[in-house]
């Protein structure tokens, strides 16, 4: 505990970033001394300099020290500890993916792939919050994009797919800085050659929110935003199909197409074409839809 609490007055003293470098040295000196213990003393104090070293006008030096010590802090603590003291940590490391220097985020998406995932659906407290911050690096073109894509891949098979989508939609219904990424995600997970019957955990499980992020995607200011959720409504809600025996009520209907009218004021050909192909049914393949039904 002394220890701990010499390493921890380090960090009272810095006035530049080498200090916190330096600081975290000491720190990670004293935790990989005593890794056989599963408790990390001062972890209140140790989790806030942490999210302090997270800082995203802080270098990648600092950034990746503060990795290094979150690393080992989880390997002490071991799976079953850090799923109850993962509200402790999540605060630092979740929002930095989105402007992390190219150098950190190799090491960042190994801790989540290696910490994390195995955490299983005893992620589900923080999915929300990691869903967000792992959303904002999927960048199309991007060097680190594939990794990336796989680590929500093995997100969504750890915490089971309706669970993974309902929060997802939950992101995207809340938070406009992800729904590029997070509706892009959905498009190019749904199998166009099967039937939306057999992939209804795309849903999730409350359609509310489902109807919810829909029309603030398509109400969203940025124009590919809008693409993307008038491609997802040509292919989930085609005006074709009776929705109100597949859970929706009429006011789901009404909502979505008051909703999709709206892009008529942008006055943008691409998305007027995608507005008149889901209301005129025009190019749209036959889909079979089904959904779970609504939960009251």
């Amino acid at each position: 505990m002394s220890q701990i609490d010499r390493s921890l007055k380090a960090f009272e003293n810095t006035t530049e970033w080498a200090d916190l470098i330096a600081a975290l040295d000491k720190l990670n000196k004293v935790l990989l001394a005593h890794m056989k213990y599963p408790i990390i003393p001062r972890r209140i104090v140790i989790s806030k300099r942490l999210q302090q070293c997270m800082h995203h006008a802080l270098p990648s030096g600092v950034h990746l020290k503060a990795l290094a010590t979150y690393d080992v802090i989880f390997k002490c603590m071991g799976t079953n500890r850090l799923a109850q003291e993962l509200f402790l940590y999540s605060a630092g490391i979740f929002p930095l993916l989105g402007n992390a220097a190219m150098n950190v985020r190799p090491t960042l998406l190994t801790v989540y792939e290696t910490h994390f995932v195995p955490l299983g659906e005893r992620l589900r407290p923080a999915l929300n919050g990691l869903l967000a911050g792992v959303l904002l690096g999927l960048e199309e073109g991007s060097d680190h994009f594939e990794r990336t894509n796989k680590l929500l891949e093995s997100i969504c098979e750890a915490v089971q797919p309706t669970l993974f989508y309902g929060s997802l939609w939950e992101c995207i219904a809340s938070n406009a800085s992800i729904r590029l990424p997070a509706i892009t995600f959905i498009l190019q997970h749904v199998q166009k050659k099967l039937p939306l019957s057999e992939q209804s955990y795309i849903f999730g499980s409350d359609l509310d929110v489902v109807v919810t992020a829909v029309c603030s995607s398509v109400q969203d200011s940025k124009i590919l935003v809008q693409r993307n959720a008038l491609d997802f409504l040509i292919l989930a809600f085609p005006m074709d199909i009776d929705l109100a025996k597949q859970g929706f009520c009429d006011n789901d209907r009404i909502e979505l197409t008051v909703a999709g009218v709206y892009v008529l004021l942008r006055r943008d050909m691409s998305l007027n074409r995608r507005l008149f192909n889901w209301l005129l049914g025009l190019d749209v393949p036959a889909v079979q839809y089904n959904s779970k039904p609504r939960q009251h």
